[in-house]
């Protein structure tokens, strides 16, 4: 909010976009892409309830180990495009998962291989049938003598003790759940997608900036993690990429899926994120996908469990509605503190544009920090409501009838935020009338 100025049209800092230095960020993988098929995949993996018993796992690290990787490195060429094969669905599982630990992935395949393994992108589902037939071609061509499908039984345990200390083992377990993080069905959203690689642009900017001075971990929200995993998918393009951003001692402090970080370390990001953009660091879709030490888990009042099946077709009052989650943060201007203002009888109201006319939500300004960003409303809205008025409201006024006076007005649209580059408008609402 500013004082004693009128309403700015446009942002009243960049927008991520704007910045040279993030839109210079070149990476050779089209994240978006990639994304919405590790997403699709993920939901495979979950629902592929076979694949979490323990011999099935340790079956498929051996297929991995012993004939997969020893397989595509033969296929590998150093410095040329990489072979456009797929494995079978449960050491393609192993292999992701194994990935997602660049530090042990390419020690491993450096050991064993002398070189680094990468994954080919494939994004087009015929793309993907043909590679996989081709794999089965040449796995029953180098193995005739082991079958292209995970055949153990799911019944004996008497791999329990054998994989305990397993490396491997253990990064399939920590990611066995991952597709919790990311059920929700906007998740795979173009418009959601394009946000987040925007925002994961802006944190690898972010890390250059700072990442020297970075003593605790950093706390990815989770469509910046989204894109984290996915960019790690893919080894060779990611270390290529760190390697052109100069990033490559500093990932490591980055905090991953598997470690319970403390709720000062988020609050430091969010400080750092502050202090190179101006915004504020979460947003709705970018919840904190880690554990928080000592924080409860708040469930969603939404479900967002989706089904192709749609069973209230029948009734017009039950048909599904397209619900938009959305975040208001305020951080009142210096210049307020430094004129010394009483505020106390000064508050935010804030509306919807259209339905829900009685609706009146209201913060006192003097709840807001000058020196950061406060989440002061967290909504799920339904899209027909056009989007959210905020109003500057007086106690009082010229009107002693009156209980308070409306100062000034702004609107946010969901038609204009969704067009934004990161799903985030910014407004500055002022004093006026006095």
């Amino acid at each position: 909010m500013s004082e004693n100025s009128e309403i700015s049209a446009s942002t009243s800092s960049r927008s991520l976009g704007e910045i040279p230095e993030i839109a210079a960020i070149n990476l050779k993988i089209d994240l978006v892409s990639s994304a919405k098929r590790n997403i699709t995949f993920l939901k495979r993996v979950a629902d592929s309830q076979w694949l979490h018993h323990t011999n099935i796992t340790v079956e498929a690290i051996r297929r991995y180990r012993d004939l997969w990787m020893p397989l595509i490195s033969d296929l590998t060429v150093v410095d040329s495009s990489l072979p456009m094969v797929l494995p079978p669905f449960d050491v393609e599982w192993v292999w992701f998962c194994h990935t997602l630990n660049p530090v042990s992935y390419r020690e491993y395949c450096e050991r064993r291989f002398s070189k680094l393994i990468g994954r080919a992108v494939i994004y087009d589902e015929e793309n993907r049938e043909y590679a996989l037939f081709r794999c089965r071609e040449i796995w029953n061509s180098k193995y005739p003598f082991e079958s292209f499908e995970n055949e153990a039984s799911s019944d004996s345990q008497d791999s329990d003790t054998v994989v305990a200390e397993d490396d491997v083992f253990k990064e399939v377990e920590k990611q066995r759940l991952l597709c919790c993080k990311f059920m929700e069905p906007y998740r795979s959203e173009l418009v959601y997608l394009i946000a987040a690689r925007q925002r994961y642009k802006a944190f690898l900017f972010m890390m250059q900036r700072f990442g020297s001075e970075c003593c605790s971990p950093l706390v990815p929200t989770s469509e910046i993690l989204l894109m984290w995993l996915t960019h790690q998918s893919y080894p060779t393009v990611y270390m290529e990429d760190l390697k052109a951003l100069g990033l490559e001692s500093y990932m490591h402090k980055v905090a991953n899926l598997s470690e319970t970080v403390k709720e000062e370390e988020f609050e430091e990001t969010k400080k750092l994120w502050d202090r190179a953009f101006n915004q504020p660091y979460e947003k709705a879709g970018g919840d904190v996908p880690l554990t928080l030490e000592g924080a409860i888990a708040i469930k969603s009042p939404i479900s967002w469990e989706e089904s192709d099946t749609d069973v209230n077709t029948k009734y017009r009052s039950l048909l599904p509605r397209f619900l938009l989650e959305a975040c208001v943060f305020v951080r009142p201007k210096p210049r307020i503190k430094a004129l010394q203002k009483d505020t106390n009888r000064e508050f935010l109201r804030l509306r919807t544009i259209r339905c829900h006319s009685e609706l009146k939500l209201d913060e006192a300004i003097s709840n807001f920090p000058f020196d950061s960003w406060k989440k002061a409303w967290h909504l799920y809205c339904e899209f027909g409501s056009k989007g959210v008025m905020l109003e500057y409201r007086r106690h009082g006024g010229v009107n002693c009838l009156k209980r308070s006076s409306r100062r000034d007005t702004i609107s946010f649209r969901w038609n204009d935020l969704l067009r934004a580059d990161t799903l985030m408008l910014e407004k500055e609402v002022s004093q006026q009338g006095q």
